[in-house]
């Protein structure tokens, strides 16, 4: 079923680009506040990219889809969010698979301080 969701995902992911690149200085103001903290650890707000890259987000994004991170299709993709995902997904990522992933996500332990 991932292998669905995710293909149809990545047939509209070049649409959604184009819109994206329409208004890049929107897209940046609206993320602008919540890089430092994404810096920490991603968030469900995070690009699926940014969620497969840090150990414990991937294993929270593999719990509840599994093979997500190995997608043929993940490049075409990985730049969206899951809210951004799910328009395209056929019902597969729905509101509450994003509020699973969400719980999963804020439950994990904070990021350890960095000393300095």
């Amino acid at each position: 079923m991932i292998k669905t969701v995710l293909a149809a995902v990545a047939l509209s992911a070049i649409s959604t680009a184009a819109l994206a690149q329409t208004a890049p200085a929107q897209v940046d103001s609206a993320h602008a506040g919540g890089e430092a903290h994404a810096a920490a650890r991603p968030t469900i707000e995070s690009s699926i990219k940014d969620l497969l890259a840090n150990p414990e987000t991937h294993a929270v994004m593999e719990k509840h889809m599994p093979g997500v991170s190995q997608h043929p299709a993940l490049p075409q993709f990985q730049d969206m969010t899951l809210a951004q995902v799910a328009p395209y997904s056929q019902g597969a990522v729905t509101p509450e698979l994003i509020a699973t992933i969400d719980a999963d996500l804020k439950a994990l332990p904070a990021p350890a301080a960095h000393a300095h």
